[in-house]
């Protein structure tokens, strides 16, 4: 979505590429999209990279600051060093989507279920780098949303109690997945992303893709994310076996 991303790129390119950017660097006018009910919208450049060839669909809920945070700076740098502005947008993306210690959970319940196996790579990792062809990772709210000033859960308010959210799940993200070539496998990340992919495939909003289901989120903060893993190990490998073994 080069488009979008021109209408930023100098705000971008003005940040400063010698330090690690804070909040007061961008959550600023300058990238504040919408507000509405204590909630605010913010561009990020983590949400507009789109990779139509992908195979592995991985969605989250919202980037979160840090997530924000580290897509500016990558994008920042690569300008910087003369990358094209779609190059930077793949950077940005890999970079950001689902950092830190929620990439690291997430990974290591991916290759417990023996999902890089079965894709054929050495580990679910590599999806973020030498085998990014594989992978298309977003989220139903794809630019950070905050709620008085936190990241988005997705619990309050709840998505579709109010117009602005819905508008982005129902809407952009739906349009989103659409531009894939191929149906693929959609890992969703927590109940929240399963339930709103899942009536988005039922409405006919999107192709049909194949929906792991049971997947825990894995952020930090979910601490019943280990026990929920443990609960659905079974059932969710179970559905693996199902989509890689199937015919077409």
């Amino acid at each position: 979505m080069i488009d979008s991303l021109t209408i930023f790129e100098q705000v971008i390119r003005d940040l400063p590429v010698d330090r690690s950017l804070t909040r007061e660097d961008i959550c600023t006018d300058d990238f504040l999209l919408q507000t509405e009910h204590e909630l605010s919208v913010y561009y990020s450049p983590i949400g507009d990279y789109i990779n139509p060839f992908a195979k592995v669909i991985i969605v989250g809920i919202t980037p979160g600051l840090e997530q924000m945070r580290i897509a500016f700076e990558e994008m920042a740098d690569a300008l910087h060093h003369g990358v094209s502005l779609e190059e930077a947008e793949k950077i940005a993306n890999y970079s950001a989507s689902f950092s830190g210690v929620m990439r690291r959970n997430l990974v290591t319940m991916l290759d417990e279920l023996d999902f890089a196996t079965m894709l054929s790579i050495p580990t679910t990792a590599t999806l973020f780098n030498e085998h990014q062809e594989l992978l298309h990772a977003t989220s139903i709210l794809k630019h950070p949303v905050f709620y008085r000033g936190k990241n988005y859960s997705g619990h309050q308010p709840k998505i579709d109690r109010i117009p602005l959210l819905r508008h982005y799940a129902y809407e952009h993200f739906a349009a989103e997945l659409n531009q894939l070539n191929e149906p693929a496998l959609i890992i969703p990340l927590g109940r929240i992303v399963e339930t709103t992919v899942r009536t988005l495939l039922h409405q006919g909003r999107i192709r049909k893709h194949f929906l792991l289901s049971g997947f825990p989120h894995p952020s930090g903060a979910n601490g019943h994310r280990k026990r929920q893993f443990e609960d659905n190990r079974s059932y969710l490998n179970q559905q693996l076996i199902h989509y890689f073994t199937r015919s077409d």
